[in-house]
């Protein structure tokens, strides 16, 4: 950048304009605001410096040394050519300059030559910038700037600028209080939306992550149904029964086993069928755990292999909830049923199903292989699913009443008869003490613990092929067929008779007669029709008593 040559004073000025660099005087006048706009096209008035006289050359003085300023008039300095107008500094005072008195101090100033009337130099930007729409005010408050571009004098930082000066004192304005809290509240407020903003993207993520994205594909489901149930329904039934309903666990010295049991009174009595607690023994252990999940130690009462049933207690708990009784002997082919316990030891499942026939003569047992531990059933069937742990659970009708005990199955892979004998899955035949039995001989086992049996006092030919029961010809370990005094003896019965029927109905095996007479209570009268050398004749008889099982 070229500096602007200086023009010799005109005649009558004793001086001539600060030289580039030099330090202007403060002004008096006040500075206009920070980013306002620039005084018209102009500039000010030198200061007049005393003529002198003689042949010496004028001697220039920096505003520094000078004098008070004169009121000698005459023509202000301009730069050379087409010059840029000199800028003023911006956001800071510069320092004050002399400055004419008399009416040349006030009177406006032609714009230089060259220099372009419509614009002025404006404070820090380094350029020029346009002038003031006219008539506009003047800064300082000095009136409208007249058309034409001139205005009225600059004062103190609109004086002559010299970018070549040093940087002057201070620095820029301080805003003002008002922008400041502005700042402040646009602060504030970018941190609540900061805040805002992230709520809503976490809200919306997780509703994402929940829900799946709006263009992920939802299946319709039904509303969750909060209706209850009918009582006479499976799921009425088993929200009646399963609170009376046990998982019995049992460990002896040798095995260990699990099965079901039901609650028969508030004093604890369970009733489980003798399979599930005879590997206890003597010094097993029997812990009883409900359908809340509370356990228990329990202890044998009773049992009897004969009718395989016991009943076991519990001590010190309450709550208990008893099941119902039925009476089975009036169930019907084809009534609903359902069938509680722990197969495998799930612990209370629940299947349903229909009796599927009733008087099925069925044994269970035999492992010990004396017939002591095999039991003769006149057993409700079912095709209600039973599988091993469904053991003494109970077998309930449509009210929730119990009217068999889950004993026995026939398994496909085995051919075994018992529920505990195989762990063949069900195949939808299973076999159930009838309630009207269980009923007599628990309360027995409660009450002496020990059960009888109805007997009819003969011994029987369990080899006998033909179809029919046949009384034994000889004696068997010096027992005689026919025991002298007994049932059989007073109603008549022979060594070789074949008896067929039992109140009318058929008889096939020795096995099913005695699952007949077990059927009965000891006291009661039966009519047996038998065959004796070619010929059938009937005859009644009077259950006798017997405790052995």
């Amino acid at each position: 950048m070229q500096r602007p040559e200086p023009r010799t004073a005109a005649p009558g000025w004793s001086g001539a304009t600060p030289a580039q660099g030099t330090v202007l005087p403060p002004s008096g006048g006040p500075l206009p605001p920070y980013g306002a706009p620039a005084p018209a096209a102009g500039y000010p008035s030198p200061p007049q410096a005393p003529s002198h006289t003689g042949g010496e050359p004028p001697h220039l003085t920096t505003p520094a040394e000078a004098a008070p300023p004169g009121p000698a008039p005459g023509p202000s300095a301009e730069p050379d050519g087409p010059g840029r107008p000199l800028l003023a500094k911006s956001g800071a005072p510069q320092a004050p300059g002399p400055q004419a008195s008399g009416p040349q101090a006030s009177a406006p100033q032609p714009a230089p030559e060259g220099a372009d009337p419509g614009f002025v130099p404006v404070p820090g930007d380094g350029g020029p910038r346009p002038t003031a729409p006219p008539h506009a005010a003047a800064p300082g408050g000095h009136g409208p700037v007249p058309p034409g571009g001139h205005g009225p004098v600059p004062h103190g930082a609109w004086q002559q600028y010299d970018p070549w000066s040093a940087p002057l004192q201070g620095g820029p304005a301080a805003p003002p209080r008002g922008s400041r809290n502005r700042r402040g509240l646009l602060a504030v407020g970018a941190v609540a939306l900061a805040l805002l903003a992230g709520g809503v993207g976490g809200g919306v993520g997780a509703y994402v992550e929940r829900y799946g994205g709006i263009n992920d594909i939802k299946l319709p489901q039904a509303a969750d149904d909060a209706g209850g149930r009918r009582p006479d329904s499976v799921a009425g039934i088993a929200q009646a029964a399963l609170p009376g309903v046990v998982t019995i666990h049992v460990r002896g010295n040798a095995e260990q086993g699990t099965g079901t049991g039901f609650v028969l009174d508030r004093q604890g009595h369970i009733l489980t069928n003798n399979h599930v607690v005879e590997p206890a023994g003597t010094g097993g252990e029997i812990s009883v755990t409900f359908s809340g999940g509370q356990t228990a130690k329990a202890k044998v009462v009773g049992q009897d292999g004969g009718y395989d049933l016991a009943v076991v207690q519990v001590e010190g708990v309450t709550g208990l909830r008893p099941l119902p009784l039925g009476n089975s002997d009036s169930v019907r082919v084809g009534d609903p049923v359902v069938a509680i316990g722990a197969p495998f030891d799930l612990a209370n499942t629940v299947t349903s199903g229909i009796i599927s026939a009733k008087q099925r003569p069925i044994t269970a047992g035999g492992e010990k292989g004396d017939g002591s531990d095999v039991s003769y059933v006149d057993a409700l069937q079912t095709d209600a699913p039973i599988n091993p742990g469904n053991s003494g659970g109970p077998l309930v009708d449509a009210r929730a009443r119990v009217i068999g005990i889950n004993s026995a199955i026939r398994a496909a892979d085995t051919g075994n008869g018992s529920e505990g004998g195989g762990q063949g899955g069900s195949i939808g035949l299973g076999f159930a003490i009838p309630i009207n039995q269980a009923k007599r001989v628990a309360e027995e086992l409660i009450n002496t613990g020990r059960a009888t049996h109805p007997v009819i006092g003969v011994t029987l030919e369990m080899e006998y092929a033909g179809d029919g029961a046949r009384v034994s010809e000889h004696s068997k370990g010096g027992k005689q067929p026919v025991t002298p005094g007994g049932p059989g003896a007073k109603a008549g019965i022979r060594a070789g008779d074949v008896i067929t029927e039992v109140d009318g109905a058929a008889v096939h095996s020795g096995e099913e007669l005695i699952v007949k007479i077990r059927s009965h209570r000891p006291g009661d009268t039966l009519l047996l029709t038998l065959q004796r050398g070619g010929k059938q004749q009937s005859v009644r008889l009077r259950l006798g008593s017997s405790t052995t099982g």
